[in-house]
C-alpha cells in the first residue's frame, strides 16, 4: 500500500471513530474561549451518537436556547472534524433537571465557599467564579508581542491601583483571559476578587431586574477589591446596563478597588459604548497584545508538546518538521495554535504514530484554510477609509452624504465577498445596521460595477490592498 493510500486510510479512520466527547470539549474550550466554555458549554452532556447526528442535553430551556442561537453551528463544525458524517446536532433538556440543578448547587457552591476571598453570584445553574487555577503567570509564554501586557499585569499584583483601570486589548485567542486569570490568582489570597465576562454581567443584570434583586446585584459588584471583566466589547448597545456599569466603575475607583478590563479593540474603537465609559477606560493604562510572530508560536508549540509528553508518558514525540510547520502556518491566534497541537496529539494517541507533514495538513485542513482566508472586518474598514480619505467614525455614522455612502457600501460589499460573516454579523460591525441595509449595499455595488469602470478598478485595487496586507501579517 503506497503512502497516499495509507494517508487516506488513516485520516478516514480519524473521522470515523466513535466520538470522544472529552476531545470535543477540549476543542470547544480552545476555539470558543475559556469563558464561553465555562459559562455555557461545560454543562453540555453527551447523550448518544446516531447515524448522522449527535444528541446532547443541557439542564434548562434557557441554556438550550442560548447555545442554539449562538454556538450550535460552531459546535457542529468542531464535531465534524472528528466525524465528518455528522451533519446535525440536537440539544434536549435533561429530564432530571431538578436533580441536576440540586447537584450543581450543592457541589459547586460548597466548593466555592471554601475560598472566601473569591466573590461569586449564587445562581440556580451558573456560577460566576471563573478563575482557572491553570492559567498562571508562570505558564504564560512571553514574546515580543505580549511582553508589555504581561509586565503591566505583573505590576498590578505588586502595587494595586497603580494603573487603574488596566485595559488589555488584542485579537481573539491571544492570551488576554490568561492574564486576567493570572492577576486574579495572584491577588485572591488577600483580596476579594470578582472575575466575570461582560456577557455574564449582562445576564446577571437582566436576571436581577426581573427578580427585583438589583440591590443585591449592586452589593455583589461594588463590594469587591479586584474586578476583572473579560470581553467588554459585548456590553455594546445595552444602555441601562452601561449606566449601571458606569456607576459601579466609579464606586470601585472611589473606594480604591482595582479594575482590569479586556477587549478585542482599543477603547476609542469600541462601538455603541458610551463616550464617558470609553473615556474612563482610556484614563488608565491601555496596553495591547499584538499578533504573535514565528518565534513566539514556535516557542509555544515546543512547550505545549513537552507538557503533553509529561502528561502522557507514552506519548509519541512530534517531529521538529511538523512543529515548525504548525508554527509557520497557524497564525490566526494562540488559541487556534494550541487547538492544532491537541489535534496532532489526539491523532498520535489514536494511531500510536506521529503524523507526517501530509497527514498534518489533512488533520488541520480547516485551520489552515482559516489562516489562508482570514480577513478581518476591521482591516477592510480601515483600508477603505484610508483609500477614500474619510475617518472610520464617518463611515460608521448614520450620515447619508454621498462622499460617505459609496465608501460605506464598498466596505460592506468587500466584507461580504472577502469574509464568511453572515449578514447580521456584518450589520453589527457597521454600527448595528439592519441586514436589509447590508443586502441593499451589496446589490448597489454589484449593479454599479457593471457600468462604472472607475469603481470597478477601485474595488480591485482595494481587494489587492486588503489581501496584500493580510499576507504580510506574521
Amino acid at each position: 500500500m503506497n503512502n497516499k493510500n495509507i494517508l487516506n486510510k488513516n485520516t478516514e479512520n480519524f473521522n470515523s471513530n466513535k466520538l470522544d466527547w472529552r476531545i470535543i470539549q477540549s476543542d470547544m474550550r480552545n476555539k470558543l474561549g475559556n469563558d464561553v466554555y465555562e459559562s455555557w458549554l461545560k454543562k453540555i452532556s453527551f447523550v448518544e451518537e446516531l447515524k448522522n447526528y449527535v444528541l446532547l442535553s443541557v439542564s434548562t430551556r434557557f441554556i438550550r436556547d442560548w447555545i442554539t442561537s449562538r454556538y450550535l453551528d460552531q459546535i457542529l463544525q468542531i464535531i465534524k472534524i472528528y466525524k465528518k458524517d455528522i451533519n446535525r446536532v440536537e440539544l434536549k433538556i435533561n429530564e432530571n433537571r431538578d436533580e441536576n440543578i440540586n447537584q450543581i448547587t450543592k457541589g459547586e457552591i460548597s466548593s466555592l465557599n471554601e475560598n472566601k476571598n473569591v466573590a461569586f453570584l449564587k445562581d440556580t445553574y451558573l456560577q460566576y467564579n471563573t478563575i482557572d487555577s491553570n492559567k498562571k503567570f508562570e505558564n504564560f509564554i512571553i514574546g515580543s508581542s505580549n511582553k508589555l501586557a504581561f509586565e503591566a499585569s505583573k505590576k498590578i499584583t505588586e502595587n494595586i491601583s497603580r494603573y487603574n483601570p488596566l485595559y488589555i486589548y488584542g485579537g481573539v485567542g491571544m492570551g488576554k483571559t490568561h492574564l486576567l486569570n493570572a492577576i486574579g490568582l495572584s491577588l485572591k489570597e488577600k483580596n476579594k476578587v470578582m472575575f466575570i465576562s461582560a456577557e455574564r454581567f449582562m445576564y446577571q443584570f437582566v436576571k436581577s431586574i426581573k427578580s427585583n434583586e438589583m440591590v443585591k446585584f449592586k452589593e455583589y459588584f461594588r463590594n469587591t477589591d479586584i474586578l476583572l471583566i473579560d470581553d467588554i466589547q459585548f456590553m455594546n448597545g445595552k444602555e441601562a446596563m452601561q449606566e449601571e456599569f458606569f456607576h459601579t466603575f466609579n464606586a470601585l475607583i472611589d473606594k480604591g478597588s482595582q479594575i482590569i478590563i479586556s477587549a478585542d479593540r482599543a477603547p476609542n474603537k469600541l462601538s455603541r459604548i458610551q463616550e464617558r465609559i470609553k473615556s474612563r477606560f482610556s484614563g488608565g493604562l491601555v496596553v495591547d497584545i499584538q499578533k504573535s510572530n514565528y518565534d513566539l508560536r514556535h516557542k509555544i508549540v515546543k512547550i505545549k508538546t513537552e507538557e503533553l509528553n509529561v502528561y502522557y508518558p507514552n506519548q509519541i514525540n512530534i517531529s521538529d518538521e511538523v512543529k515548525k510547520f504548525i508554527s509557520s502556518e497557524i497564525r490566526t491566534s494562540i488559541r487556534e495554535l494550541v487547538g492544532a497541537i491537541n489535534r496532532i496529539v489526539s491523532f498520535s494517541r489514536i494511531y500510536n504514530k506521529a503524523p507526517n507533514i501530509s497527514e498534518t495538513k489533512v488533520i488541520l485542513k480547516d485551520l489552515l484554510n482559516l489562516t489562508e482566508n482570514k480577513v478581518s472586518i476591521d482591516l477592510i474598514q480601515s483600508t477603505v477609509c484610508k483609500f477614500y480619505k474619510i475617518s472610520k467614525n464617518e463611515m460608521l455614522s448614520s450620515r447619508r452624504s454621498r462622499y460617505l455612502v459609496r465608501p460605506r457600501q464598498t466596505a460592506i460589499y468587500l466584507t461580504k465577498i472577502l469574509t464568511s460573516k453572515s449578514l447580521p454579523e456584518i450589520g453589527r460591525e457597521f454600527s448595528n445596521r439592519d441586514h436589509t441595509t447590508i443586502i441593499h449595499s451589496v446589490k448597489t455595488i454589484e449593479k454599479l460595477k457593471k457600468d462604472d469602470l472607475e469603481l470597478n478598478n477601485n474595488i480591485d485595487l482595494l481587494k489587492n490592498k486588503i489581501l496584500y496586507n493580510k499576507e504580510n501579517e506574521v
